[in-house]
């Protein structure tokens, strides 16, 4: 296992973008981490979301570092997201900074919704260097109320391993569009559902659970996935 710099709470990181513009980013890395998650936001809310910063702690508790950035638009503070050439771009950047810092660790990517959606369509376009995988957190497979498959489109041409992480409330992902298409992926794709959790993985107070336990859940599935794919 090759040694890295443990930083067990997160510290910031430039990451160029396209070479024209500069975003923030936070590399968190526990001790003997053997792989790292380079996390895209969601389309609402930046890479200091209460969710993200909570996976990103809970990945370090199973040895896994994890560098969280910001899209150009959220850096800028805009509300409308960028377009995904823009988008794209700050993936590669975000992979680019990941591998720069911890050379010697395989990297897998992905994020939140629309950040997971940006990374799948960069690497369908051209795959990302050094990626083993990618993880979706909520892939928006359509807008809510307006159930298609059109956005996973482009997943067939993805050839590395992912994994799917939904909730069986997420009205952006219905099971009956979702499931079909993770099979049709084949053997390189999974899907692991949470019981109850919505888009956001929140889930009712009536279940008993609270939204740490069903993070801690993906932060499980998560680090046992990536060991199996290394």
């Amino acid at each position: 296992m090759a040694i890295v710099a443990a930083s067990p709470q997160p510290r910031p990181v430039v990451i160029e973008v396209g070479g024209a513009q500069r975003v923030g980013g936070l590399l968190q890395v526990p001790e003997s981490a053997r792989a790292c998650y380079v996390m895209a936001h969601g389309a609402g809310a930046g890479m200091t979301h209460p969710f993200l910063a909570g996976l990103a702690a809970d990945l370090a508790q199973r040895g896994i570092a994890t560098l969280r950035y910001q899209f150009p638009y959220m850096e800028n503070k805009s509300r409308r997201p960028d377009p995904p050439k823009i988008a794209h771009a700050a993936v590669r950047g975000a992979v680019a900074a990941a591998h720069r810092e911890l050379p010697a660790l395989p990297l897998f990517a992905g994020g939140k919704s629309f950040g997971g959606r940006m990374t799948s369509q960069a690497e369908a376009l051209a795959p990302l260097p050094c990626v083993a995988g990618l993880v979706f957190l909520g892939f928006p497979l359509h807008p809510a109320g307006k159930p298609s498959d059109e956005r996973g489109a482009h997943l067939s041409g993805v050839a590395i391993p992912m994994l799917f992480l939904t909730g069986t409330r997420d009205e952006l992902a219905e099971r009956s569009l979702l499931e079909p298409l993770v099979a049709r992926l084949g053997p390189r794709a999974a899907l692991r559902l949470f019981d109850e959790a919505d888009h956001s993985f929140h889930v009712p107070a009536r279940t008993g659970r609270k939204d740490a336990d069903v993070r801690a859940e993906v932060a499980d599935a998560m680090a046992s996935w990536i060991d199996s794919t290394l």
